[in-house]
């Protein structure tokens, strides 16, 4: 199984539809919330060099944004 990790924040609209796909596909997922973590925004930052979110991180390979299609081919959904 994946490890997937999604960096988000409480307003994100693309996380939600991030977290959408991830439901809709039954995929389990950690999120962090760095709105108010600044630890957890240094390491989004360290891993994506971006300060938007959502950052994904699917087994070290690293989206930003909402990219459907990016996260179709990484989880080998059809």
């Amino acid at each position: 199984m994946q490890k997937i990790t999604i960096y988000t924040t409480p307003t994100c609209a693309y996380c939600k539809m991030t977290k959408a796909f991830f439901k809709e596909h039954n995929i389990t997922y950690e999120e962090k919330d760095v709105a108010n973590n600044h630890a957890l925004a240094e390491e989004m930052v360290k891993k994506s060099g971006q300060m938007t979110v959502p950052v994904i991180d699917i087994d070290g390979k690293i989206l930003v944004g909402f990219d459907k299609e990016g996260l179709s081919r990484l989880l080998n959904i059809k």
